[in-house]
C-alpha cells in the first residue's frame, strides 16, 4: 500500500548537538530583506518581502505577478480550439494534463463527455499520467539540486527526458504538445510506441529507487526538511489546498479516486498520504505518487482498446485531409471549424480533474458562439502559493528554498 510505502520512508533521525549559544547576547534589529523575483529559487515570477532578525523570518509578504501570462483574458478572443495551445502554457511541465482538462470542461458543456471514443479516454490517461511523473521528476529534481544534491537532479532530468522523447513522439512536440481536440486526440500512438513506454517505465522506475536511496535516509537531507513548514490536515481543507500538498497533511482527496473521470474508475491504484505535513512529507507523496502512475499505466497499455480517437461528429472534430481536398461539404465544414469555431450551447459550467499540483478546474461560460465569454481556470498553484506567508514566519531564510520547492509554483499557473 502507498501509505505503508511512506511510513517505511518516514524515519525520524536523533537532535542533532546544539551549542548553548544565546542569540540574545548579539544586538539584532528587524531587518527588510526582498527574495527574489530575480533569484534562483524563485523561478523568476515570485518576490517575497521577508522582514528577518539575525536569520529568523518574522514576516513574508509573497508577491505573484511577474510573469504577466493573461490566460484568462486571452482565451476570450480565441475559438474554443485555439485555447488548447493557451493551456499548455498554464502548467508547462505537465501541458497534457491541462489540455485533457480544458477538452472536458468544453465537452460537458457540449454535452459529449460520454460519447467521446474509449480508445482517446485511455489515450488521454496514458499521456496525462506520464505528465505527472514528469511533473513530479521536475519538482523533485529542482528541489534537491536547489539543497545540493546535483546528482539527483541529472538522474531525475534524465528520466524526464525519455518520457518527454515517448511525448515527442505521440504529440510531434517536445514540451508545449496542444495534443488533446474536443471530442479525442489529434492523432493515434504511434506503431511500437506501447513497448517503448514499457521500456522506458523500468529505466524511470530504477532512476527513481537510486534517488530514494540517496535522499531518503540521508541525514543532510532530512535536517532540511524534517518538521519544516508543517501545515495541519484542517489547515490544509481550509485553505483549499490540493494534490500532494494537501495529501502530506493526511488529506486523501484526489480527484481520480473521488470523483473518477474519464476511465479512472477501472485502474487499481492507491493515494499516497503523509502524515506531518512537513516538506520532507511533500517529498515523499510525489516519490510515491510516481510509482502509483506507473500502475495506472501498465493496466491502460493492457486494457486500451482499439476504435476511433476522435467523436465523429462534423460539427465538433475537423474532417480527414482526404476529404478536405476531395469535397465541397469538407472543405466548408473545415472552414467554418477553423474560422468562426465549434458552436458551443449557451450556458456554464465547471469541470475539474487532478493535474500535476492537485485539482485543476475550468470554468467556462459559452453565448452559443465560436468563442466563450469566460474562461476561468482554478489553478491548483495559486491555492497551494496562498498559504506561503503563513508558513515561512519563525522558519530561517534557508528554509525559504525547500519549503517553496516543495509547494512547487509554476508561473504560468499561479499569474495567468
Amino acid at each position: 500500500m502507498a501509505s505503508e510505502a511512506l511510513a517505511r520512508r518516514r524515519v525520524v533521525f536523533g537532535e542533532s548537538e546544539v551549542s548553548d549559544f544565546d542569540e540574545g547576547d548579539l544586538p539584532t534589529e528587524v531587518m527588510p530583506l526582498q527574495m527574489g523575483p530575480s533569484h534562483p529559487a524563485m523561478h523568476g515570477t515570485v518576490r517575497i518581502t521577508l522582514e528577518v532578525e539575525g536569520e529568523k523570518i518574522k514576516t513574508a509578504d509573497v508577491q505573484v505577478g511577474y510573469l504577466h501570462r493573461c490566460f484568462e483574458k486571452e482565451a476570450e478572443y480565441a475559438t474554443w480550439t485555439q485555447i488548447f495551445p493557451y493551456t499548455d502554457r498554464l502548467n508547462y511541465v505537465s501541458p497534457m494534463l491541462n489540455n485533457v482538462g480544458y477538452a472536458m470542461a468544453v465537452e460537458k458543456l457540449l454535452a459529449i463527455d460520454t460519447k467521446v471514443p474509449e480508445r482517446a479516454q485511455y489515450i488521454r490517461v496514458i499521456v496525462g499520467e506520464i505528465s505527472r511523473i514528469t511533473d513530479h521528476l521536475t519538482c523533485l529534481a529542482a528541489g534537491a539540486m536547489e539543497l545540493g544534491a546535483f546528482t539527483v537532479f541529472f538522474y531525475l532530468m534524465k528520466g524526464r527526458e525519455w518520457l518527454y522523447e515517448l511525448l515527442e513522439d505521440v504529440s510531434g512536440a517536445r514540451l508545449t504538445h496542444s495534443y488533446v481536440r474536443i471530442g479525442g486526440v489529434v492523432a493515434d500512438l504511434p506503431d511500437g510506441w506501447p513497448p517503448r513506454l514499457r521500456a522506458v517505465l523500468g529505466k524511470v522506475q530504477s532512476a527513481i529507487r537510486d534517488v530514494d536511496k540517496l535522499l531518503t535516509r540521508n541525514k543532510i537531507f532530512r535536517d532540511r526538511m524534517d518538521g519544516v513548514a508543517v501545515i495541519a490536515k484542517e489547515e490544509a481543507a481550509g485553505w483549499g489546498l490540493t494534490g500532494p500538498v494537501a495529501r502530506s497533511t493526511g488529506l486523501a482527496y484526489d480527484v481520480r479516486k473521488d470523483h473518477p473521470y474519464l476511465v479512472y474508475d477501472r485502474f487499481d491504484f492507491d493515494v499516497p498520504v503523509g502524515s506531518a505535513g512537513d516538506n520532507f512529507d511533500r517529498y515523499a507523496v510525489r516519490l510515491e505518487e510516481m510509482f502509483q502512475s506507473m500502475r495506472i499505466l501498465e493496466q491502460a497499455l493492457a486494457k486500451i482498446p482499439d476504435g476511433p480517437i476522435i467523436l465523429d461528429d462534423p460539427r465538433v472534430a475537423l474532417p480527414e485531409k482526404r476529404e478536405t481536398y476531395n469535397t465541397i461539404e469538407a472543405m466548408i465544414a473545415h472552414f467554418k471549424l477553423v474560422m468562426d469555431g465549434l458552436h458551443v450551447p449557451a450556458g456554464e459550467i465547471y469541470s475539474f480533474s487532478e493535474g500535476g499540483n492537485g485539482e485543476l478546474g475550468f470554468y467556462i461560460v459559452s453565448d452559443g458562439t465560436g468563442r466563450p465569454v469566460k474562461c476561468r481556470v482554478r489553478p491548483p498553484c495559486f491555492a497551494n502559493v496562498s498559504i506561503l506567508p503563513k508558513l515561512l514566519p519563525g522558519l530561517f531564510i534557508a528554509d525559504v528554498v525547500p519549503t517553496f520547492g516543495m509547494l512547487n509554483m509554476i508561473g504560468g499557473e499561479c499569474d495567468r
